[in-house]
């Protein structure tokens, strides 16, 4: 029996590729083959995940988390391709602020903007910027003051790998709760999203994708004409994700909390889609279950279970071979 074991990280506890780790160490205790292939979905560990078989060179370069506080943020450097890749997460991200310091309509996305200037300033002609896990939900408004502040992008081409799929009108009603905002927090946070949108040259509103990073992504794509793509889809590709996949007979994949975000976009519900397609059953091992996740819709899992340390993980991930189904016909069409 051959696994392929593409977990994303339990967001607090442990990264990706620990979680692949412990799983897969299960696996063989079992008497399986496993394959570990840590994934993420342009939010937090994606810089990391990429780096390996990339070759990226790791830079670091002065920002600020969206409180305002000065960091050193890292980016991936492609000197062949002359290609940087930057990790909004790095800089903006929520786990860099203490819960208790959690304020939606302070955070601001300034240090993103900082690091796209760092990639330029290396001379990038292409910078792909991995959206997610962020602490902000300002529309991308710190970020486009600080890029031009810093003088704009140049000539360098803009892609925006997003983990969500919503709409920049949304992002603060979707989002705004799990970085800290208040209903009424939520209520001022979208009013000051509608106002930004109409005031930008395209409006971001009703298209999907643009409300990743807490509307950051369509700030991007209306000022500085960036391009939108899945962040999932982008990391399985650069991983050659479909490649592994198909000399796999089962795959696991593993995330922090299996809800209904995740077929939205997410890494897991990508992986679902593309295993379901090609009859591959999917074992998912996660940290919990939201109450909107829906064991009933398709793509599903073959199992879930429910593991938050690494000998849970192990256990799991032995418990596999016994819950492996029948491989069943691709499918087409």
């Amino acid at each position: 029996m051959r696994v392929l074991v593409a977990p994303d990280a339990f967001k607090g506890t442990m990264s990706a590729a620990e979680v692949a780790t412990a799983v897969a160490a299960g696996l063989r205790r079992a008497g399986a083959a496993a394959e570990e292939c840590p994934v993420a979905d342009g939010g937090e560990g994606t810089i990391e995940i990429l780096r390996g078989p990339l070759d990226g060179e790791l830079r670091r370069a002065w920002s600020h988390d969206a409180l305002g506080r000065p960091l050193q943020a890292g980016w991936l450097w492609l000197g062949d391709q002359r290609t940087a890749i930057v990790e909004m997460a790095q800089a903006s991200g929520l786990a860099l602020i203490a819960p208790e310091e959690r304020d939606a309509e302070r955070a601001s996305s300034a240090g993103t903007g900082e690091l796209l200037l760092a990639a330029r300033d290396a001379g990038a002609a292409r910078a792909v910027l991995a959206i997610g896990g962020t602490a902000t939900s300002d529309g991308g408004a710190g970020a486009l003051d600080a890029i031009e502040r810093g003088g704009g992008l140049g000539e360098m081409e803009l892609e925006l790998a997003c983990d969500v799929t919503i709409s920049f009108e949304q992002a603060a009603e979707v989002f705004g709760p799990q970085k800290g905002a208040s209903p009424a927090q939520v209520a001022r946070l979208g009013a000051r999203l509608r106002e930004m949108a109409a005031a930008l040259p395209r409006d971001p509103r009703g298209i999907e994708m643009t409300g990743a990073g807490g509307g950051l992504a369509g700030a991007l794509w209306a000022v500085h004409a960036a391009t939108l793509r899945g962040g999932a889809e982008f990391v399985l590709e650069t991983l050659g994700f479909d490649q592994r996949l198909a000399g796999a007979d089962a795959v696991v994949i593993g995330e922090g909390r299996l809800d209904g975000q995740s077929r939205r976009g997410k890494i897991t519900g990508a992986i679902l889609a593309r295993a379901h397609r090609r009859g591959i059953p999917v074992h998912a091992i996660v940290g919990g279950l939201g109450p909107d996740w829906d064991s009933t819709q398709d793509p599903r899992p073959a199992s879930v279970q429910i593991a938050g340390t690494p000998a849970a993980l192990e256990r799991a991930g032995a418990a596999v071979t016994a819950l492996q189904p029948t491989r069943r016909a691709p499918v087409t069409g």
